[in-house]
């Protein structure tokens, strides 16, 4: 092997919207780098602040909890990370970088912003550069489907038309699969400082009539999702 050859980078994996025990204990055994909690009332995945601390508490070292929000307050943002030892928070809606800010209490928690990526060619439209720039306190910017709502509804956005180069990290979400996610990684990885994936409906259970069953996770797909983004980890041949 030549030694002066640069290791593959290893994309980190985020599970979101776990309600349960058993989800949470099987993104864990899978190699899940972090687990997401939606503590927006209106979701189908929604928790209590309460409800994600007794899940978190389950959470080996190392592996970190993400509470999601959309348009809440400081105050409620705050008050609802205080449940959650070194939690991450994730703000999901129509967040200024200032209301960002103030709900991160001014840094001390670390957070991502979701950026909403239109659907077809509208992608070439939005402009990552500007936002990234604009949200440049934000640990990571967070792509995801522009549909109707908050939160990208199993649908992906063209990964194609995004800009060659963003001095940002990036987390790929928005319709991921475990047949999709070794793509997203090929096309995205190469125009960022580094690349992780979020995967919440694409790993999910499915009911009699083929939906899935939201807030209930299928250990077999999130194992299936992880060992595809190990997969194309080895195969990658991108440099850190």
């Amino acid at each position: 092997m030549n030694s002066s050859a640069t290791p593959p980078q290893r994309t980190r994996v985020k599970i979101c919207g776990l309600t349960r025990e058993q989800d949470v204990d099987a993104a864990v055994d899978a190699g899940a780098d972090a687990i997401g909690f939606v503590l927006y009332p209106q979701s189908p995945r929604a928790v209590t602040p309460q409800r994600a601390a007794q899940l978190a508490r389950r959470l080996p070292p190392f592996v970190t909890p993400v509470l999601l929000f959309v348009n809440a307050s400081a105050t409620e943002v705050i008050a609802a990370s205080a449940f959650v030892t070194g939690a991450t928070v994730q703000f999901h809606g129509d967040e200024s970088p200032e209301e960002c800010w103030a709900a991160s209490d001014k840094g001390r928690l670390p957070y991502l912003r979701a950026a909403r990526i239109p659907l077809g060619e509208g992608a070439a439209q939005f402009d990552l550069v500007k936002y990234a720039s604009l949200h440049s306190r934000a640990r990571a910017i967070l792509l995801d489907a522009h549909v109707e709502g908050y939160g990208g509804g199993g649908k992906s956005f063209n990964w194609s038309l995004l800009p060659t180069s963003v001095a940002s990290h990036l987390v790929l979400s928005g319709g991921l699969t475990p047949a999709n996610v070794t793509d997203g990684i090929v096309q995205v990885r190469p125009r960022c400082k580094t690349l992780a994936v979020d995967v919440s409906s694409g790993v999910e259970a499915t009911g009699p009539d083929g939906l899935p069953l939201k807030g209930i996770k299928d250990a077999g797909k999130i194992q299936s999702f992880i060992a595809a983004v190990r997969a194309a980890d080895a195969a990658s041949t991108f440099c850190l």
